[in-house]
């Protein structure tokens, strides 16, 4: 069957779309490469406190055993 020229409908070139979908990708693509890298640092920040949180409780440790031992020295 033979289309008429009503009913045919041409089609659009999709270089301008494919163009914005590009764009769109490669900035959605920088941002998520950002959120990576500050993602990275506070996690790199977490780990050094979460370090030195856990140096101070080892000192307290040992600080709250030496007492301990002291007290029981005096109760004998």
């Amino acid at each position: 069957m033979c289309m008429s020229t009503a009913e045919w409908i041409p089609s659009r070139p999709r270089t301008k779309r494919s163009k914005v979908q590009v764009h769109r990708l490669t900035r959605r693509r920088r941002c998520e490469v950002q959120v990576e890298k500050d993602m990275e640092l506070k996690n790199l920040k977490l780990y050094l406190e979460n370090r030195n949180i856990m140096e101070e409780n080892e000192k307290l440790r040992k600080k709250a055993t030496l007492l301990h031992q002291e007290n029981l020295a005096f109760d004998v």
